[in-house]
């Protein structure tokens, strides 16, 4: 633990001797519960402390370590470096406790074909969030790169209206999301422009028509479920919208890995939101470390064409592996894989995906 607590000292230097220690010690127990109840952690925990003492030393974490989603990103950012414009993708997660919801927006940035939570927001209530809230979080985005630096943000049909497109304008950065079918386009509703085309793998490419005040392209078809599919993107040509825009479900597998495929984020059992976002400042820290252990692993690739196991899932494997395994060997390996938390300085490799 010591050499992770010196790697996470070097990001973030204004914190504690203690406050890193801490922190430390709960991305590894963390890592080897995969559950962020606080009595799963103290199981974890090393030390001779009665459980109930190291409960309550978790507790102060949750409640007053100066972890931040500003510093935590800093250092996603650092870790993750890509030459090119960096795409993200925009969604929510939800879950409830009781009666209680804990409703979060996230900002997840895409690295190697891996979603990875940058910028969060946890919203005082249930359903959507609304225009200012999402601009702020970008705002805060801001802070920490240049809109140049941005290719596209990727969007579900939740989070369209002209104050809201305009807006990311404004700040120049460009958008791919998909459409409601009555939202307009060149002033007729998208499902207008539907008519005629049937379904399969038919598509009608439009370029620079109006929609929501600014010039878009536009791709319009349907689902193999027969759904209506309208992209609408002032990033990418037409024709490559759609190639483009599947990229967006990497976030709901980012979801996936943080709640039941990986560490069961819904397990918890604390609504405040200081203490939520701590929690998931904590989560992206041992999100983060899985993937930089899992991104270079071999897996088997199934007829669909897709991975048998997931980046997240092959570092986590080895990260659990490396923690629990008692021996000369097992240190050495778990000490190249604190190695990774020093920040690479270009790009690696092609994008792999799950």
């Amino acid at each position: 633990m010591k050499s992770l607590s010196l790697c996470l000292a070097s990001h973030f230097p204004e914190y504690r001797k203690n406050q890193v220690g801490l922190l430390a010690l709960l991305v590894l127990t963390l890592i080897q519960a995969k559950d962020v109840r606080h009595a799963a952690l103290a199981e974890r925990c090393q030390g001779n402390a009665q459980t109930a003492s190291v409960i309550r030393k978790i507790e102060r974490f949750f409640d007053k370590h100066p972890l931040c989603p500003l510093d935590v990103a800093r250092l996603v950012l650092a870790l993750l470096p890509d030459a090119k414009r960096r795409e993200f993708s925009l969604d929510r997660t939800n879950w409830k406790l009781g009666l209680t919801d804990v409703n979060a927006l996230v900002l997840a940035v895409l690295w190697r074909g891996v979603a990875v939570p940058l910028l969060f927001e946890l919203l005082p209530h249930s359903g959507n969030s609304d225009t200012g809230t999402r601009l702020a979080l970008f705002d805060e985005a801001l802070t920490l790169l240049d809109c140049r630096e941005v290719a596209t943000v990727y969007a579900d049909r939740e989070f369209i209206g002209q104050a809201w497109i305009e807006g990311l304008a404004e700040r120049g950065l460009p958008i791919t999301v998909r459409l409601r079918v009555d939202s307009r386009i060149d002033g007729l509703p998208a499902g207008e422009w539907l008519h005629g085309l049937q379904p399969g793998n038919e598509k009608l490419l439009v370029e620079r028509a109006e929609v929501y005040g600014l010039p878009m392209n536009v791709v319009l078809t349907w689902t193999d479920q027969g759904e209506p599919l309208i992209v609408a993107s002032n990033a990418t040509a037409a024709r490559q919208i759609l190639k483009g825009y599947r990229k967006r479900w990497k976030i709901e597998r980012l979801f996936r890995a943080l709640k039941t495929k990986g560490f069961n984020l819904e397990n918890t059992h604390m609504t405040l939101l200081g203490h939520v976002k701590r929690l998931l400042c904590l989560l992206t820290l041992a999100y983060v470390w899985c993937v930089l252990v899992g991104i270079d692993q071999d897996t088997v690739i199934k007829k669909h064409g897709r991975r048998a196991w997931s980046v997240v899932t092959l570092g986590l494997r080895s990260l659990v592996r490396a923690c629990s395994r008692q021996s000369e060997i097992a240190a050495d390996a778990l000490l190249h894989l604190i190695q990774l938390w020093t920040p690479r300085q270009t790009a690696i490799g092609e994008s792999v995906g799950y």
